[in-house]
């Protein structure tokens, strides 16, 4: 999304509303003729093709310079200027949620997220999310950290619906510090995962370039070839317990792209149970009496990508001693796990 340089010489009011943010989309030469509400609402990250069209309806969405109709089919090289409205992100509020955490001292503290819980505020998701319920649990404590940022002393993130370790900053300066480990690779992160199939080799690292799809912006596309599209991405992965026709997988980040297990899973065949966004979701036949039931009822146990932050390994940010945290696996990755089994010892295999 591209930046808008505003000069001003005064302050502004207090109430004064934000500058819009806009949106500019050149159309890909080889891109096929397609309504423009269908084509927004696949690259734009959050937009939903209602929202798209109410843009439209408003003229906040321009081709060539010229309003259009929700069915105007965009045509090769266009140029399209999207205005967005947003409201100001209200101020963040603490939030009496409950946290796992896993470990505490002054400086930090480890929690193991649950499932479906969002990590800090955004755009549809302003209450109940983890950066909510960090400012409850360390209350007058949260002063030192920047609440403007929406994101108080959180030092990395997990997707909604993945579940496991995260580390949280109580002070800048521990913040500051943890961020140079990240940035730098010093800190180990071992995930688990359910996936379909067996991948062969049993072991191996997965290296591609991974950044936005070109057909779809909400979505993290690997590719094969060094050059502008993404940047290098690399996961390790293990398969630790072989269920026949899924696996369970250690996965080892070496980098930390957005998506990158999931895209690298889909990658080599073998995508995340559950994950709708890279083809985890979709009902297979296996070679079981009522497959289809089975897979269904597999999905309703894990309505989610079936990963796992398991394992984190950094340094305490004052002492400098070396901290491993180790998060159990989730009962639903846990419940999803024993159905295969089950249905492992009951079947001819």
């Amino acid at each position: 999304m591209q930046k808008q340089q505003i000069k001003n010489q005064m302050e502004p009011a207090e109430d004064a509303v934000p500058e819009p943010k806009k949106l500019t989309i050149q159309v890909s030469r080889v891109q096929s003729p397609m309504r423009i509400d269908l084509y927004l609402a696949r690259q734009v990250e959050n937009a939903t093709r209602n929202k798209v069209q109410e843009a439209i309806e408003e003229g906040r969405v321009l081709v060539n310079g010229k309003t259009v109709k929700s069915n105007y089919r965009i045509k090769s090289l266009d140029t399209i200027l999207m205005t967005f409205l947003r409201p100001p992100a209200p101020e963040l509020a603490p939030e009496e949620i409950h946290i796992d955490i896993m470990y505490e001292d002054p400086d930090l503290m480890v929690i193991n997220k649950k499932p479906g819980m969002v990590v800090h505020p955004a755009f549809g998701n302003w209450t109940g999310t983890l950066a909510n319920a960090i400012l409850f649990h360390i209350g007058k404590d949260a002063a030192e950290l920047d609440k403007s940022s929406l994101r108080p002393g959180i030092v990395h993130r997990l997707d909604k619906n993945t579940s496991g370790l995260i580390i949280i900053a109580k002070n800048t300066t521990a913040l500051h510090r943890l961020a140079r480990q990240f940035a730098d690779r010093q800190v180990r992160k071992t995930y688990k995962a359910i996936v379909w199939g067996v991948p062969d080799p049993l072991q191996g690292t997965i290296r591609t370039n991974i950044g936005r799809s070109r057909k779809d912006r909400k979505v993290m596309a690997n590719f094969l070839f060094e050059g502008k599209d993404g940047k290098t991405a690399v996961t390790d992965y293990a398969v630790t317990e072989n269920l026949a026709w899924f696996s369970v997988v250690s996965l080892t980040l070496h980098t930390g792209r957005t998506h990158q297990i999931r895209a690298h899973m889909q990658h080599i065949g073998h995508p995340i149970l559950g994950d709708e966004t890279y083809g985890g979701a979709t009902i297979r036949n296996l070679p079981l009496p009522k497959s289809d039931h089975f897979v269904k009822n597999l999905l309703e146990v894990i309505p989610r990508q079936a990963l796992h932050a398991e394992t984190l390994s950094f340094q305490q940010p004052s002492s400098r001693e070396q901290l491993t945290m180790t998060a159990p696996l989730p009962e639903d990755m846990l419940e999803a796990i024993g159905k295969i089994r089950d249905v492992i010892r009951t079947s001819s295999i």
